[in-house]
């Protein structure tokens, strides 16, 4: 029968719920299931907890001396895996309930890639300082499935991905995209050049790992630098509508006078994103701001 290989890279994070309800949901797969969780050199504290699923039953945990990143330790996990479907998961994913691998199993016949989207809870979180990633995510990233195929390969994202092994090992993730953001932006349009259908599913995994607004910044600020450089190199990204204002204001000689006047205001709008009540279209100036920059 056709088996699963579940692929949970791991960076300080404690994997241990996901993969015990992973593990009881296996049989509704009809066929054989493995997990790998593969470290990329978290903390020891994370370690020692995560060390003891190597004992539980097909379950393959190992650790690298040193993080290689994200696109990297993906394309380890595919390489190591054995069975024919591969479930992209993040570290910090938890299911929704227990028919998550059911609904999977279900709709595997539809397309060679299939993808479940992401959900956040309803209630803000009352530290002030997640409360910008929880934003981002329920109003940018959390979307019913019937949204996300309207456009099936620009609304793709690379946690919670079931995809065929074979598919996956052929395309590859871009390890030159050391930093964080737009592996998956790459990834789609990959698919999509090569003709391979992805169906959108409502099968939401609840994203658990909100990060205090300084990360998250930076890794926006690092996402912006990755689709700059997907642009430069290969004229990808050219479609989103970031890029598009961007260019949009150079063709018209207006990049350098919006730049230096949102400079003038960053402070202020960085402000506001660290506090209890961020503005989405803050943060989206700020991401033009430092778009405009790179593309100096």
């Amino acid at each position: 029968m056709t088996g699963l290989s579940v692929l949970i890279p791991v960076f300080n994070c404690d994997v241990r719920p996901l993969v015990r309800t992973l593990l009881a949901q296996a049989q509704d797969w009809h066929g054989p299931v493995e997990i790998w969780c593969l470290d990329d050199g978290s903390r020891e504290e994370f370690r020692l907890r995560n060390q003891e699923l190597g004992q539980l039953p097909n379950v393959m945990y190992q650790e690298l001396r040193q993080n290689v990143g994200r696109a990297a330790i993906r394309n380890q996990l595919a390489a190591a895996a054995q069975h024919e479907w591969l479930l992209l998961l993040d570290n910090d994913s938890l299911l929704p309930d227990d028919q998550f691998l059911a609904r999977y199993a279900a709709a595997r016949h539809k397309a060679p890639v299939l993808s479940g989207g992401t959900a956040y809870e309803s209630a803000p979180p009352r530290e002030a300082d997640l409360r910008l990633r929880w934003l981002y995510g329920r109003h940018r990233e959390a979307r019913p499935a019937a949204v996300r195929q309207q456009s099936p390969h620009g609304q793709l994202t690379l946690n919670n991905l079931l995809i065929r092994a074979d598919l996956f090992r052929q395309l590859g993730l871009d390890e030159k995209l050391t930093r964080y953001g737009h592996e998956d932006t790459k990834f789609g349009w990959l698919l999509r050049r090569s003709g391979i259908n992805v169906f959108h599913l409502d099968n939401p995994v609840l994203h658990d790992g909100l990060e205090p607004a300084p990360v998250f910044l930076q890794k926006t600020h690092d996402a912006v630098r990755n689709l700059v450089q997907l642009y430069r190199a290969e004229g990808l990204g050219a479609d989103t509508k970031l890029l598009q204002a961007a260019l949009r204001l150079k063709r018209w000689g207006l990049s350098e006078a919006v730049r230096t006047a949102f400079g003038l205001r960053r402070e202020q709008v960085r402000r506001n994103l660290l506090s209890n009540r961020p503005s989405l279209r803050q943060l989206d100036a700020l991401k033009l701001y430092w778009l405009l920059d790179e593309l100096r």
